[in-house]
């Protein structure tokens, strides 16, 4: 029996033993207030029923209701839940401004973080309170600051360089997905574990099954985080895992497991038996020797743990995908893609590489990635932001708990703010004269990397991890469509990954003499 029956089937039985639990709400001060507008939702199980009737993935599914009812702000109860999915800017500045405070909490426990660190010991899923303090004040002082992130410079250098050495060696047709989800995994084990292997390597520095294992793993728990499943709005399903979430969740944790914690349980042990001198130049050492009151480590082995897990969930994802999707969008349209060059041979020229310093003066390569943040986002919400109070926003009831879905795609390709919003233009991030040109998006036009309490930490390093990524890749190859190709048809309004991974031939544009620099280095 599939999911939607046996919740059906399921939900009657509740239904016979129960009245109606739906009812108007109204604000704590007794003023009768509007909830956004949505679908009436069923007794006990909400829209439940109907959103697995569509058969549509779940985001699809919400996008269409606040298409059918005319709104940038809508009202979805699952099970006891009330979703709020907002695409609207001005709407977003009101939860994550105005009421920034209130809505600056996590949901309870879903399914997926609930198999990932049932007691959400990190910083991106915790609820507020002491331990998101804890955490969040380490991510920001100890590993995440521009002192540590320059000490680790040197990483993030030969990772790129190993990246031009792969391509140089590696022949003319580039698996582009792969490369760019292999660097931004690779950036972070060096970073992390100062290495970017799990076994022997490869001498071309591209990667071995531990490393695609790995970053696929990553991925897997990447998507079933952002994905809704049955059971965190109805938990007495659970047992059933009817989506299978649960499955592939735990057998893709068990992978990055696998790979991860024996380093750290080693290198925990090392430092206990004082087998080490001196803290090295990566995040594990860090995380390990921080000490609390009476000298004793401010962090267990499971926070360490967690903490290194989420680190890599939060960078392999955005910087990859934006970077695939602008060399599709620029190879579609050759003119960008001249323009991308040109500045990057006026900025760096061509008888050195480019280096992240260049990254602020490299202002149409930064529109280029804002474009391809804003147009094609990985995923359709951010993770959501509960209010911890009733209250009104934009005019409307917020209940108490309500779990806030800023939409990624409504945000970003809204027709109130964007022209044009399907075409993908850099030249609009460019005619902006307000503010410094950069990935970070405070206006909420698009969803880069948050803002508020919640914001990411990490956007500098985001940002050097994805402008490096792109950078290298256009200063040091010239990329075309394969033969017999014209143009990548790869748009559809509604998907958020490239359909197939991208192929393109690349032909190296420096001289020679510059590659061998990279290999070396």
């Amino acid at each position: 029996m599939d999911a939607f029956l046996v919740l059906l089937c399921m939900s009657f039985i509740f239904v016979m033993f129960s009245g109606c639990y739906y009812h108007k709400r109204k604000h704590s001060n007794g003023k009768a207030a509007e909830l956004p507008p949505g679908p009436k939702p069923w007794p006990l199980v909400g829209c439940l029923p109907t959103m697995l009737a569509t058969n549509l993935p779940t985001y699809k599914w919400i996008h269409a209701v606040m298409k059918q009812f005319n709104t940038e702000i809508a009202c979805i109860r699952l099970g006891s839940n009330y979703i709020i999915p907002v695409a609207s800017q001005e709407i977003a500045l009101e939860f994550l401004k105005t009421y920034d405070a209130i809505f600056a909490s996590r949901p309870p426990v879903s399914n997926a973080v609930d198999i990932l660190n049932g007691r959400c010991v990190t910083t991106i899923f915790a609820p507020m309170g002491e331990q998101w303090r804890k955490m969040r004040r380490i991510l920001a002082l100890e590993v995440l600051n521009p002192s540590t992130l320059h000490r680790m410079l040197g990483h993030r250098n030969a990772e790129a360089d190993t990246l031009l050495r792969y391509i140089f060696r590696g022949g003319s047709v580039v698996n582009v997905r792969s490369i760019t989800q292999h660097y931004c995994g690779n950036i972070m084990r060096r970073m992390l574990f100062n290495q970017r292997y799990y076994g022997k390597g490869r001498d071309d520095g591209g990667p071995t099954f531990e490393e695609e294992e790995h970053d696929q793993a990553l991925l897997t728990i990447i998507r079933h985080i952002h994905a809704f499943s049955i059971s965190d709005f109805m938990p007495w399903l659970k047992p059933f895992d009817l989506d299978g979430h649960e499955k592939v969740t735990k057998k893709a944790l068990n992978v990055v497991q696998k790979y991860d914690e024996p380093i750290i349980d080693e290198r925990v042990q090392r430092w206990k038996d004082e087998k080490l001198e001196e803290v090295k130049d990566n995040i594990l050492d860090i995380l390990i020797l921080l000490q609390g009151e009476n000298a004793k480590p401010l962090l267990s082995v499971a926070e360490i743990k967690a903490q290194i897990m989420e680190l890599q969930l939060a960078t392999i994802d955005n910087p990859s995908n934006a970077v695939e999707w602008a060399m599709a969008e620029l190879v579609n349209q050759p003119k960008i893609l001249e323009k991308a060059i040109e500045e990057l041979d006026k900025v760096v020229g061509r008888e050195r590489l480019v280096e992240e310093h260049d990254i602020p003066k490299l202002k149409y390569l930064t529109a280029c990635i804002r474009e391809s943040f804003r147009l094609h986002p990985f995923s359709p919400f951010n993770v959501p932001h509960v209010s911890n109070t009733d209250i009104i926003v934009a005019g409307y009831f917020i209940p108490k708990g309500s779990e806030v879905l800023l939409s990624r795609t409504g945000l970003g390709r809204n027709p109130r703010i964007w022209e044009d919003p399907m075409r993908f233009n850099p030249e609009r991030h460019m005619n902006d004269r307000t503010r410094e040109l950069g990935l970070l998006e405070p206006d909420l036009r698009f969803m880069s990397f948050g803002r508020g309490r919640r914001g990411c930490p990490g956007s500098s390093l985001g940002t050097n991890i994805t402008m490096m990524l792109f950078a290298r890749l256009l200063h040091g190859f010239s990329w075309t469509l394969l033969p017999g190709i014209t143009k990548i048809d790869f748009f559809q309004a509604e998907e958020l990954s490239l359909p197939k991974p991208l192929h393109l031939h690349a032909q190296p544009r420096l001289s020679h003499i510059m590659y061998p620099k990279a290999c070396s280095s």
